[in-house]
């Protein structure tokens, strides 16, 4: 009987390690579970046929074989495409735009359904919209306007792509003009032309410069000639006859005669006449 005992235990034992093996074989392989990392959304198929149901970050149970889970990333990302493109004025324009965007974390599935995975995403929606929206904004300006109204055209294009990108699911965070490139030939004449504007400017100041300074010279002359003007009304001869007494030293110019040097002296007859008569 102890015999008997020992050994249906033993037979147990064992067949416990078997089945829990095999359990653990069925967990490793068949994976009765998901995982979903952060930043991510998980897309469930039964039989490859999408699933209303999106799965949040986490672990999920699923049923292995009939469920299957396709994982796609709803953070931001940034592309950048190039595209070519014609002003109203006919200038071929070359535009390299940077888009920031995601996947609407809500419509995972009906995107993957739509539409496919990140790249099928890019390829297939993305850059033809972005063209296509480019091509319209880009129309409707001159290449010149298209330099100087280059925030206009910036906020066109973002409005215009995330409309058209959000009935694929899909949300625009934001959209740069990282670059634009003309046609040689153009690029020489906006350059000719931006010379030729600031050479204007610089013959405009000194134009300017010139007629200041000659008006400063009219207005100095006109300020001399009636400082003068109303100098000559207050002199009066015995204003200055007063002012030779106060300026003179007390000496009397000399003159060279036949017995030398004798003084200048400016006598008026009648004054001797009169002086005469006096006495």
């Amino acid at each position: 009987m102890r015999n008997t005992s020992i050994n249906f235990g033993n037979n147990f034992q064992f067949s416990f390690y078997i089945v829990g093996g095999i359990l653990l074989i069925f967990a490793i392989f068949l994976r009765p579970f998901t995982i979903v990392n952060a930043g991510e959304r998980g897309v469930i198929m039964k039989f490859g046929k999408v699933q209303d149901q999106v799965l949040d970050e986490g672990i999920h149970p699923i049923m292995p074989i009939v469920t299957s889970v396709k994982k796609l990333s709803v953070r931001v990302k940034q592309n950048s495409f190039n595209s070519d493109a014609a002003s109203k004025d006919l200038q071929k324009i070359t535009t390299e735009l940077a888009v920031n965007w995601h996947i609407d974390p809500i419509e995972v599935n009906k995107v993957f359904q739509r539409v496919g995975d990140q790249e099928q995403i890019i390829t297939g929606i993305i850059t033809p919209a972005v063209s296509e929206v480019l091509k319209a904004a880009t129309s409707k300006q001159t290449a010149e306007e298209i330099i100087t109204k280059r925030t206009e055209l910036k906020e066109e294009i973002d409005k215009n792509l995330k409309t058209r990108l959000a009935a694929y699911g899909l949300i625009v965070d934001d959209v740069s003009l990282v670059n634009f490139a003309f046609s040689p030939e153009f690029a020489k004449a906006i350059e000719s032309k931006q010379i030729a504007e600031q050479e204007a400017k610089q013959a405009g100041f000194i134009a300017q410069k010139a007629t200041q300074e000659a008006q400063a010279d009219v207005n100095r002359a006109k300020g001399q000639a009636e400082a003068q003007r109303l100098q000559r009304l207050t002199l009066t001869p015995d204003l200055l006859q007063k002012q030779a007494i106060e300026k003179w030293d007390g000496r009397f110019p000399m003159v060279m005669g036949g017995n030398g040097a004798v003084p200048l002296i400016n006598i008026n007859p009648d004054n001797l006449a009169s002086a005469e008569k006096k006495n």
